[in-house]
């Protein structure tokens, strides 16, 4: 603590430095003649003059704050800088890594489903990826009033589309909706554009989401093993035989006594 109850700093860095964290705002010091910048691999850090954007640094290196940071700087450079009582700034860190985050439903989305009143449930779960891209816009949205940013605040921010995003998706790209796994890469692709358009509006981007697996009620994923399973010992009936309750070429509920699908017309 130095005279007055005012704290001085000598180095400016990102200490405690967490893997789980995209960005730790430093502040509630002054900055001295002699003062550094460390900026460590992986790192930006952002200059803030009352919330306002004054510079970005984006290459790792130790700087002298005063003759290599100051200069570049859009309004504290006109600033009087003798330093004897210091300069008050806040200094954004920045994680600028890739993070590979993990998905799951926590409850089962109702997929609608011809003759399956309220929709099929049905649970999955995968990967995604993604790192900060737009500096600016996370100042903008986030910075302004947040201490420090976490992946977990990312996840809560997903959570809340997915459900919607999943069922949208599936709707368009599941062409099977038995054997959803079949075409996960391109449901998997349009989940990626749509996560990427909203969350690049706080400054991140979305580079991959993945759906790793698709899981049913255990009736109904039972009724499938059980119609592969005749679709190995029986390879020439595949496309007409039904699965238990289940058209085996559409997936279609069959009423009881059917002798074709009443949707694809396949002879059961």
């Amino acid at each position: 603590m130095g005279l007055f109850g005012k704290q001085f700093a000598s180095v400016v860095e990102w200490e405690e430095f967490r893997d789980d964290v995209i960005f730790w705002k430093w502040k509630d010091s002054e900055i001295r003649k002699k003062s550094r910048l460390v900026i460590k691999p992986g790192q930006s850090a952002v200059f803030l003059n009352n919330g306002r954007l004054e510079g970005i640094f984006e290459d790792e290196g130790d700087y002298e704050i005063s003759s290599q940071i100051v200069p570049l700087l859009s309004s504290l450079k006109g600033f009087k800088f003798g330093f004897n009582s210091g300069m008050r700034a806040e200094v954004l860190f920045v994680n600028r890594k890739e993070f590979t985050m993990t998905w799951g439903t926590k409850n089962a989305i109702m997929v609608p489903f011809e003759g399956m009143p309220g929709g099929v449930p049905i649970r999955c779960f995968g990967t995604y990826v993604m790192k900060v891209d737009d500096l600016v816009a996370m100042i903008d949205n986030l910075a302004g009033v947040r201490q420090v940013y976490t992946i977990d605040d990312v996840k809560l921010r997903v959570d809340s589309m997915l459900d919607q995003l999943l069922m949208k998706w599936i709707a368009q790209e599941g062409k099977d909706l038995f054997h959803l796994q079949n075409n996960a890469a391109a449901i998997g692709e349009g989940i990626c554009m749509d996560l990427d358009m909203e969350l690049i509006k706080i400054g991140l981007t979305v580079s991959n989401f993945k759906v790793s697996s698709f899981s049913y009620p255990k009736d109904i994923q039972d009724q499938i093993n059980a119609a592969a399973t005749r679709g190995i010992l029986n390879p020439g009936r595949t496309q007409t035989q039904s699965a238990g309750g289940f058209c085996i070429q559409c997936g279609q509920p069959l009423p009881a006594g059917a002798k074709f699908c009443p949707k694809c017309g396949t002879k059961v």
